[in-house]
């Protein structure tokens, strides 16, 4: 079976390029293109930049009680006009770190207004993944820490709590199929990746099989596929459901949330890291991504740093440290990238993971 996702509605999909504004000064010009896979974006002659489209949050707690106040893992698609009566034109995919449901939020434009759909999308008793806490090992000792805001961290409650989390979601439009990669506890303190599939992107059905450790972002590449998960380890794939390839790690154990954006014989991946003051959307390179062997990573610059209340900036600048975000935090997590019609949308959790924004990426050269 050909598993071919929508090249338009998802991260790193290949898009055309749009528009090409030109904006002059007395002395230079500067070229800013809304692209993607038919301008080269070389990081020696230029650089992504990020605009907010919103200064507000598109998704936040006082949308809805059914999503709770913990707000993380945004995955975008444009329905596809095969769907019967959708909800809205796009579908937002989202998680509480340790939910019960992936959350799904919908709308007419990418800036909203978004109404969520209370029943959500996959529910953690459809996922085969554990519904009752996991004990730890009895020999195991365990430990509680404050993080950045002093609130606890319990590694006991961390490691054991059910839930699933992260949704990346896809369009094939070949099969008339949602994909949704998700994680979940498969023991304690050990989460794992699924897929679950949809015809109507709501009601998903969960397959058994364990495909990769957590955080999967997938993008179409050439003829195959690439993942990549926490931290940074990036795999090859045929089709949608796998085989997974062994995993060739390109990042440092701190990378958190990754977000993949292919262009030529290169990929850019968005992304945050643990331990960072404040943790901060980035943008690395992987060039040669064709050539396992010649593969080489640059780290280019920062994209997106917390900038106001909502995205944590009245909570301490502290390191940011691993698993959930207690409270709002001073940090932003989770990019998303979403194009569409040669616009490429960058998602991410601001205050850590309290609500969620959008940005505007652009090629400046």
């Amino acid at each position: 079976m050909t598993n071919r996702l929508d090249p338009n509605c998802v991260e790193g999909g290949y898009g055309v390029v749009l528009s090409i504004i030109l904006v002059a000064n007395q002395r230079s010009s500067v070229t800013v293109h809304t692209v993607y896979d038919d301008v080269d974006c070389d990081p020696q002659t230029g650089q992504w930049r990020a605009k907010r489209l919103t200064e507000t949050p598109i998704v936040h707690a006082g949308l809805d009680s059914s999503i709770g106040v913990n707000i993380q893992g945004p995955s975008l698609i444009r329905v596809p006009d095969w769907i019967a009566n959708p909800l809205g034109r796009y579908y937002l995919y989202f998680a509480d770190h340790k939910g019960s449901f992936i959350r799904l939020a919908y709308a007419d434009e990418i800036t909203g207004p978004w109404q969520i759909h209370p029943p959500g999308s996959l529910q953690l008793e459809q996922s085969y993944f554990p519904t009752e806490p996991i004990r730890p090992p009895v020999d195991l000792e365990l430990s509680t820490k404050k993080g950045p805001n002093q609130l606890l961290h319990s590694q006991e409650y961390e490691g054991s709590a059910p839930h699933i989390a992260s949704p990346d979601v896809h369009v094939d439009h070949t099969e008339r199929r949602i994909y949704m990669y998700y994680h979940g506890l498969l023991a304690f303190a050990k989460q794992r990746t699924r897929l679950a599939t949809s015809r109507d992107g709501i009601t998903f059905s969960a397959e058994e099989a364990v495909l990769c450790e957590t955080y999967l972002r997938v993008t179409p590449f050439e003829n195959e596929y690439l993942g990549m998960v926490m931290p940074g380890i990036l795999y090859r794939l045929r089709h949608a459901r796998g085989p997974f390839s062994s995993g060739q790690r390109l990042f440092t154990e701190n990378a958190r949330h990754h977000a993949l954006l292919a262009n030529r014989d290169r990929m850019f991946v968005f992304w945050t890291e643990v331990g960072e003051a404040p943790e901060h959307i980035k943008v690395s390179v992987i060039e040669q991504i064709t050539n396992e062997d010649a593969i080489e990573v640059k780290h280019l610059a920062s994209i997106l740093k917390p900038e106001f209340e909502w995205e944590g900036t009245t909570a301490p600048n502290e390191p940011s440290v691993r698993s959930v975000a207690y409270g709002c935090v001073n940090q932003l997590r989770d990019p998303c990238i979403f194009v569409e019609d040669g616009r490429i949308y960058l998602l991410y959790a601001g205050g850590g993971e309290s609500a969620i924004g959008v940005a505007e990426l652009v090629w400046v050269s």
